[in-house]
């Protein structure tokens, strides 16, 4: 950004055009954060932890995986054959997000309301069409965030669609079945697909990318079911099964199914993706850790008991969500 517009213009701004793709790549991760948050993190507060996170915890990963920092890749070459394999984000970007989203959902503590007692009472989802909406807008988003990580014409792969859709297909069928039709399963079952195909989604072969779908499909929806019956842990939309977990599946998967002796392309380690995303995971929770937990105890991360008990939406932004409330 210091040199001169013309400079920045070399090739179409080809550089510019990386750098806001792989923009919204960080942008992902408060993000994925919010969800597990939702409904009792003051606004301010968060909105510093994703700055510190953004510009600090992300891009130390990232530079690692994308960008050949700090010699990892390389070792991982020499011990293990091949480097850490992460073609669009299923550990850089999801796994990451989901992991700091655990974190920080953890030190906020569980809604109030949700326990009393002895017994943990689920919240049901308020909107189950915008629920869908949301979902299918992410899947259609998915195929150009996907196929346009080859960042460059000549890498563009129709696989890698291919591949997209079938992870979908595999998660939305699981997660249907395993789900017993609960929409909420229904519409989150393609998104776990997706996560998880991201890192190999160039190398699989569409049967594989099926299987790992189905596989993240059924990792969110047993996961999920079971946080419903922690206390301690108030994941409110699932993101670190969905892309905590899932994400994880698929960075491991990359190494499995991108073999070719499953009909994948090569070119990748088993060993080498289980280090990579395990490498991610401890530096998502690290990094979460000291942003997260410096944040809370100089200025606390939750909303006010009163606030809470009114709920975000008006406590903070002074206008309610729900059209209901809007008419009364």
């Amino acid at each position: 950004f210091l040199s001169s517009a013309s400079t920045l213009m070399t090739q179409n701004g080809l550089e510019l055009t990386r750098f806001f793709f792989l923009l919204t790549f960080a942008a992902a991760i408060p993000a994925i954060v919010s969800g597990g948050i939702a409904e009792r993190a003051r606004f301010y507060p968060m909105l510093c932890c994703s700055f510190l996170i953004v510009g600090f915890v992300y891009p130390f990963f990232e530079g690692i995986a994308w960008n050949g920092r700090f010699g990892i890749q390389e070792w991982f070459t020499t011990q293990f054959g091949a480097p850490f394999h992460d073609f669009a984000g299923s550990v850089v970007v999801h796994a990451v997000g989901g992991w700091i989203g655990l974190v920080a959902l953890i030190l906020l503590g569980t809604r109030r309301g949700r326990v009393r007692g002895h017994q943990i009472f689920s919240f049901a989802p308020s909107n189950i069409p915008m629920l869908a909406l949301g979902s299918w807008i992410l899947i259609v988003g998915w195929f150009g965030f996907n196929v346009m990580s080859a960042q460059k014409l000549s890498g563009i792969s129709g696989l890698v669609a291919v591949n997209s859709l079938m992870a979908m297909v595999g998660g939305t069928l699981v997660a249907m079945l395993l789900g017993k039709n609960d929409p909420g399963f229904i519409h989150n079952g393609p998104l776990a697909g997706l996560v998880a195909v991201c890192a190999g989604s160039d190398l699989m072969h569409p049967i594989g990318a099926l299987v790992v779908g189905g596989i993240a499909g059924a990792i969110f929806i047993t996961v999920f079911t079971l946080l419903q019956r922690r206390p301690k842990i108030d994941d409110v939309l699932g993101v670190w099964p969905l892309h905590g977990l899932c994400g994880a599946w698929g960075g491991i998967a990359a190494g499995i199914f991108g073999s070719t002796a499953l009909g994948g392309i090569g070119g990748v380690s088993f060993m080498s993706q289980l280090s990579g995303t395990l490498l991610g995971i401890v530096i998502a929770v690290a990094g979460a850790l000291l942003v997260y937990g410096t944040m809370k105890k100089v200025v606390g991360l939750r909303l006010s008991q009163e606030d809470e008990h009114e709920g975000a939406d008006l406590a903070i932004h002074k206008i309610s969500a729900v059209m209901d409330d809007l008419q009364s």
